[in-house]
């Protein structure tokens, strides 16, 4: 792997400044098109041809470059051009779209020599590619290898003149965001079946998120806004309220539940005007014109009379008669975007308007995804707060964006509040799962199944829900969903990570430097908790060199620190895609390097899923599908059990090394304290029972504490495990795939078919085959 060396001080210092020189990546491809190319060249002189062939890919490469476009290649007079090759914003496929839209808007306006009017034909596919991250730069050759390149050269084939057509995961990614329509499904040279096809023609106006059910887990957030609110309408001193955390963590959703509880204060009612930041606006200011929009009542199709109607009501009383009709024109060339200048003298009109709404009653100026508008728009709002300030006027600023946004809050420190929005707690986020569940129509039991994996992000859960509603929808239909999705289908044990839970841990990712993704690879390889000493072995640093890396993603809270100097990967999405970017090759020289460190341990406290961090036994092998590695049964090191009685079957007994292979998880979690178990130490010094073929115990003991307890399916055979249940009944619904279940005391053991429910009574260990508790046939529970 190649190294760098660091000159720091009187001493060199070997660090890699990445390690893995190619990524699987979720790319999309753009590919355009001259059409009747050969008939042009055919009339032309060769000069002639040239001179226009330049003037076409100065013209394209210019736009690509704009949306932060790569040009891969350049074939014939054909382009095509990768992103979210080497950094991902979460938007890739969005940028691309814009961009084809561009290109087609570019070369209408633009004059080519002799007159000649190009028209072109623009295909965009995303999915999944090999990427040298060296070469993903314009002009570099074979940058991107995968279906996806052939998929979006196929798919420009079906656009119309002019026009720009999508594949499937293409729409999905820029739903909401660009105006698109459905075409006949294409048949593409090289797919067996036919792909769906979409024409896009032009970017959405923002429309404001619906917002269903109550506020789950944010109580306090909530209380603590609605008092800045409150204050700043009483004392008629200007607040401004930044909601920060990570995408997905809900603060639109806040933003939309301060609004509709913060009516009125002391029986004055309360005005609010709310803007949202779409990604890459139109204008520097165009989120200023939804806000004026929005205060107005003024719909995006609305024609112009009605337009300066509702406008001339808005101003109407707000100054002098004879300045209203100037403020009116403004407000009108601000929402008709018309040129810079008229855009500049817009924004002074809504200055002084939204001063003159705060004179006569409270006013709530509030800005969604503050983080993406251009810095126009910052310096507009702290101009209106300081000129608030000065006047004493009862207004407050409610800005939503990422951590990473610098907050350069105008004014006293203690007139600026920031609300940090954290993950929810277990408690509320089963809640909020339950609820999602319900109302898609599935069963709440799936909750125990996606907990895990939400990791307290209601975006999250509300993309894993959404997911599983498709993918029954899919299954009830008889269809696969396989020419629809850019990742192939995950295994019962793994859940498919939703596209655009992937694209927002994507995102993350890139956001790092080299190191730290290094990093977060190998700990997502190792699993669980890992150590700053087993990365520095995966990836061949010096001794030491990984803890500081650790620590700064401990800061940005990618990482929580462990007991024993050992580290967490926080989100589970973050831990799937970074092991799903490793090639294969890489992947399996860190599982060997792993496995050759923890040898002397024997089975370790990292091996785990990357998908949930759920313990999985030796690490996985290298051969994998794209949403987790193909797992070996582990050699039985460490205790197994499967219920069975004198004269069972044949079958069921040679089941027994698959089931005690899935249930080796549980079985390292022995209760020290454990009686009739003092005898029973592994190599690590573990408590654990012993395991043949022909001897094994009829139970597992966990320990006597609440625990979460992995629970892999047994298609085949019942599995017995001992599990930890109160006195008062305790039913824990077990779907065929993986259930993860906290269960209180009281030791006992039940047989576990796929689909069961355990129903009760205790037993303790025993060293021999003994009847378990069987359980009886599932039965629904209550949410």
């Amino acid at each position: 792997m190649p190294l760098s060396t660091i000159v720091t001080g009187r001493k060199d210092v070997t660090m890699p400044a990445w390690p893995v020189p190619e990524e699987r990546r979720t790319v999309t491809v753009l590919f355009a098109d001259i059409i009747g190319s050969t008939t042009l060249t055919e009339r032309l002189d060769p000069e002639d041809v040239r001179a226009l062939q330049r003037a076409y890919f100065d013209t394209v490469a210019g736009v690509l470059r704009r949306w932060h476009g790569v040009v891969e290649k350049y074939v014939g007079d054909a382009v095509m051009a990768l992103f979210g090759a080497r950094r991902s914003d979460g938007l890739d496929a969005y940028r691309a779209v814009r961009a084809g839209l561009a290109i087609q808007r570019a070369l209408d306006r633009r004059p080519m020599p002799g007159g000649v009017r190009l028209r072109v034909r623009v295909g965009i596919a995303t999915g999944e590619a090999m990427v040298d991250l060296a070469a993903a730069r314009d002009g570099g050759h074979f940058a991107a290898s995968g279906a996806v390149t052939t998929t979006a050269a196929r798919l420009q084939e079906y656009a119309t003149a002019g026009g720009v057509v999508v594949c499937a995961a293409t729409h999905r990614a820029t739903a909401g965001l660009v105006d698109q329509h459905a075409l006949a499904p294409a048949a593409l040279a090289g797919k067996a079946l036919p792909v769906d096809v979409w024409r896009v023609t032009a970017a959405a106006r923002p429309r404001p998120a619906r917002h269903e059910g109550p506020l789950v887990g944010r109580r306090r957030e909530l209380a603590t806004a609605q008092d800045q609110l409150v204050r700043a309408a009483r004392e008629r001193r200007p607040r401004w309220v930044s909601l920060v955390g990570p995408d997905g963590i809900g603060r639109s959703r806040l933003l939309h539940e301060l609004r509709r509880t913060v009516r009125q204060v002391d029986g004055t009612p309360v005005r609010w005007g709310v803007t949202h930041c779409p990604p890459y606006p139109e204008g520097s200011l165009a989120p200023l014109a939804d806000l004026v929009r929005d205060l107005a009542g003024v719909g995006g199709t609305d024609p112009a009379p009605l337009v300066r109607r509702r406008l001339a009501a808005l101003v109407d009383g707000l100054g002098r008669p004879a300045r209203s009709a100037s403020t009116v024109a403004a407000l009108a060339a601000l929402l008709a975007r018309d040129d810079a200048v008229s855009a500049t003298r817009g924004a002074a009109a809504c200055r002084q308007v939204l001063l003159a709404l705060a004179a006569r009653q409270p006013l709530v100026v509030a800005v969604d995804d503050l983080d993406r508008a251009a810095p126009e728009l910052g310096r507009f709002l702290h101009t209106l707060f300081a000129a608030a300030t000065l006047r004493g006027l009862p207004l407050a600023v409610v800005a939503t964006h990422r951590p990473h946004r610098a907050d350069l809050l105008p004014g006293p420190t203690d007139r600026c509040c920031r609300v940090a929005l954290s993950p929810l707690g277990t408690v509320d986020s089963g809640r909020l799962l339950r609820r999602m569940l319900t109302r898609s129509g599935r069963p709440a039991a799936l909750a125990a199944r996606l907990l895990p994996l939400v990791a307290g992000i209601p975006g999250h859960a509300a993309a894993y829900v959404a997911d599983t509603g498709r993918a029954a929808d899919v299954r009830a239909a008889g269809s696969p969903d396989a020419a629809a999705r850019p990742w192939p289908t995950a295994t019962a044990a793994e859940p498919t990570l939703p596209e655009s839970v992937r694209r927002v841990a994507g995102a993350r990712l890139d956001r790092l430097d080299g190191a730290g993704r290094a990093v977060l690879m190998a700990g997502a390889t190792l699993g669980g908790e890992f150590t700053p000493t087993a990365v520095d072995r995966l990836l061949g640093w010096s001794s030491g060199l990984a803890a500081a890396a650790l620590g700064r993603l401990a800061g940005e809270e990618l990482l929580r620190p462990a007991p024993g100097g050992r580290y967490v990967i926080v989100d589970p999405a973050v831990r799937r895609v970074a092991y799903d970017r490793l090639p294969r090759a890489v992947r399996a020289e860190f599982i060997r390097r792993a496995r050759a460190y923890l040898a002397p341990t024997g089975a370790a406290q990292g091996d785990r899923s990357p998908a949930t961090g759920a313990a999985q036994g030796p690490l996985a092998d290298p051969g994998r599908r794209p949403e987790g590695p193909v797992r070996r049964p582990a050699a039985p090191a460490a205790a197994t059990a499967v219920a069975r009685r004198p004269g069972r079957s044949a079958g069921h007994a040679n089941a027994v090394p698959h089931a005690g292979g899935a249930l080796a998880p549980a079985s390292t979690m022995v209760d020290q304290g454990a009686a009739g178990l003092d005898e029973l130490s592994g190599p690590t010094g573990r408590r654990r029972p012993p395991w043949s073929p022909g001897f094994v115990p009829a139970a597992v003991a966990v320990p006597s504490s609440p625990a979460a307890v992995a629970l892999p399916p047994s298609p085949a055979t019942p599995v017995a495990v001992a599990l930890h249940r109160s006195p008062a009944a305790f039913d824990a619904a077990l779907p065929p795939s993986p259930a993860v279940v906290t269960l209180p005391r009281s030791p006992v053991a039940a047989v576990l078919p796929p689909s069961s429910v355990v129903t009760g009574g205790s037993v303790g260990w025993t060293g021999a085959p003994a009847p378990p508790l069987v359980a009886g046939p599932a039965r629904p529970r209550a949410a």
